[in-house]
């Protein structure tokens, strides 16, 4: 196993995990299978019950984890599924060693910070890397010897090797010189001589601002010095700024950082959009420079026949070549501008990387916008949302347009926010930006406050034909203001907010615990089957049309209120149905209006945001883009 660190220094916020999940998305295309693991100092044991003001979005893992936000950069970038064990927390560390404390497993020893802390993490990071994460179980290339013949295939070695990863990426969250991290770089400091230097590479993200018109590397100069203090040299900096990094800068980085030349000072700079990252790594020849510190011979081997890049990435070229030694340029060209590639012709190389340049470039190219209001409790942080956000993206690039966010915090609907705040000018700006959506968004979150505004957000979008996404508590709103206005239940409501209602639609999971609030949610992949999805004017569901005619999804959840079994026919009976329901039929996962009543109204108490891809976008957030674009009719013809 290789490992591959990426620290970070000057100031927090600069991307070191878009460029550790860029990184690896390089060394897949480079064959290479990749796992990810990210550190955060916080005493939390996870982020479950932190709030999302101050650190953005809980994202959510198959095995139900609740973890940084990171690991979602990490699954989208190189399509992994990782577990809560990829997330090491100061509070998981240190738990984990008390419990061990008190079974007595130190046998009387006085427990230290050095070596029981240390040597607990770097156990937990060699433990963590050897979990397959990869669901296809087979490598993107098969692997070589240094000879360049197989040395290892599917067929012909055990599976579970086969899926276990060749580099482990680690995120060390924060900035060198936190003191809640230092117990973190202390162990890995133990464990780059653990396992040996040709398996270790340090890498450090750095900032170089720009001063009138001078890049200054003092700042990058004082982080390498505070971690080398600590024992950590880098073997390469990322430097992120606004411009293109100068030769002039790179060299005197590289004089004054102790790496090994201004070849292995990269410059990170600013791109019109995240997806140019690995392709401008590859332009810097990364590939390379981690080969041969970690003594990657599969990577010349197969250098030739995958490596893709772009000549002059700065000037935006438009179009694709191949790294030296690869096949003939003019046939790949050729193909690539006709979109008919096929594998084997281009003689094995990554497909995948072809698709992901492709897209990069495309997406600057787009013209037309969709526009796209979010409905939220948390709108004053994005991040909040980023999970959401990305699957917008997913699915505009699906549907070739650019996408124009739009937020509404949605208080800001309520009449009583007019009435009793005095915000009749927030009111009618939030107003007349719903009205100018093209689609809807409205996602998940806790607490009272804002539900209404949701719920008047469904009632506007079920009576204009805008199209609607509603997740987890926007599901919730959907059932609630259907019940409200088409059954006439005006009191119906979720008993999270009205214990006393005598229209409970949503009420509380009776097997959770009421007191506690970390990981005590329904979390987790589940399994929906569509168990109604055939409406009553024989259509089909639109939502098993996204999901390919699917007969059973497994989507990821976080929540502790659903629709009360009890009211499940009579809604469904009166035009809102259920298409979509747990194994035993009792829980209500996905909810839509037939298309001869709406174009788009769906609503699922799961979170599909968690699993879209940037080249598979999640099929609830595709479908709406679809309609927002008026062209999900075609798509539906298209897919019988």
């Amino acid at each position: 196993m290789k490992y591959i660190v990426v620290t970070g220094g000057v100031v927090s916020g600069l991307g070191k995990g878009v460029t550790i999940s860029s990184m690896g998305r390089m060394l897949q295309g480079c064959g290479l299978r990749v796992t990810s693991i990210k550190i955060d100092p916080y005493l939390n044991v996870d982020a479950g019950t932190m709030s999302p003001f101050e650190h953005g979005e809980t994202y959510v893992l198959n095995d139900g984890g609740e973890t940084d936000l990171d690991l979602g950069n990490y699954e989208r970038f190189l399509s992994i599924s990782l577990t809560s064990d990829h997330n090491i927390t100061t509070g998981k560390v240190y738990r984990k060693v008390i419990g061990k404390e008190r079974r007595g497993d130190y046998l009387g020893k006085t427990v230290q910070v050095v070596p029981h802390i240390t040597n607990e993490i770097q156990d937990w990071i060699e433990e963590v890397a050897y979990v397959p994460v990869d669901d296809q179980g087979n490598r993107h290339w098969d692997a070589v010897d240094e000879n360049g013949v197989n040395a290892a295939t599917p067929s012909s070695a055990d599976e579970k090797d086969v899926r276990v990863a060749d580099i482990c990426l680690i995120e060390v969250g924060g900035t060198v010189g936190d003191i809640e991290s230092s117990v973190f770089l202390e162990a890995l400091r133990q464990f780059q001589f653990r396992v040996g230097p040709s398996n270790f590479c340090l890498t450090f993200v750095s900032l170089v601002p720009i001063m009138g018109e001078e890049q200054k590397t003092k700042p990058t100069q004082h982080g390498v010095r505070d971690l080398r203090s600590v024992g950590l040299s880098p073997t390469v900096i990322f430097c992120r700024c606004r411009q293109v990094l100068e030769e002039s800068t790179k060299n005197k980085i590289a004089s004054f950082c102790h790496v090994d030349g201004p070849s292995c000072v990269l410059s990170v700079h600013d791109v019109n959009n995240v997806y140019h990252v690995p392709l401008l790594l590859l332009e810097q020849k990364l590939h390379r420079i981690l080969a041969e510190k970690l003594q990657l011979t599969s990577i010349p081997q197969l250098e030739g026949r995958l490596d893709l890049t772009m000549n002059g990435l700065e000037e935006k070229a438009n179009m694709w070549n191949l790294c030296e030694g690869s096949v003939a340029n003019e046939k790949v060209l050729a193909m690539l501008a006709s979109g008919q590639e096929d594998l084997d012709t281009l003689g094995g190389i990554s497909r995948s990387m072809i698709d992901w340049a492709r897209m990069a470039f495309k997406l600057d190219g787009f013209k037309e916008s969709v526009k796209i209001v979010i409905v939220g409790k948390y709108t004053g942080l994005q991040d909040s949302y980023l999970s959401v956000i990305k699957s917008l993206k997913h699915a505009s690039m699906a549907v070739e347009r650019k996408l124009d966010l739009i937020w509404v915090e949605a208080g800001h609907l309520e009449n009583d926010f007019e009435s009793d705040s005095g915000g009749e000018e927030e009111y009618n700006a939030a107003w007349e930006k719903m009205k100018s959506a093209d689609g809807v968004v409205v996602p998940g979150g806790f607490g009272t406050r804002g539900f209404n505004g949701k719920v008047a957000a469904a009632k506007f979008c079920r009576e204009n034909s805008v199209p609607y996404l509603g997740i987890c508590l926007g599901f919730q709103a959907m059932v609630v203001e259907y019940s409200r206005n088409m059954l006439g239940w005006e009191d119906a409501n979720s008993t999270e907010f009205d214990e006393e209602t005598k229209n409970p639609v949503v009420i509380f999971m009776p097997e959770i615990d009421k007191e506690n609030m970390g990981g005590t949610m329904r979390l987790g992949s589940r399994n929906t089957a569509f168990t109604h999805a055939k409406h009553d004017d024989g259509s089909p569901s639109i939502a098993q049309i996204m999901y390919k005619n699917a007969s059973v999804v497994s989507e990821r959840h976080r929540h502790r209120y659903e629709v009360n079994p009890e009211r499940v026919d009579a809604i469904h009976d009166a035009g809102l149905k259920f298409v979509g329901r747990d194994e035993t039929g009792t829980r209500m996962e996905i909810a839509e209006l037939p298309r001869s009543k709406h174009p788009y109204y769906v609503g699922c108490q799961y979170h599909p945001e968690f699993k879209s891809r940037p080249l598979n976008p999640s099929p609830p957030f595709h479908g709406l883009l679809l309609a927002a674009c008026g062209v999900i009719d075609e798509y539906a013809s298209n897919s019988k």
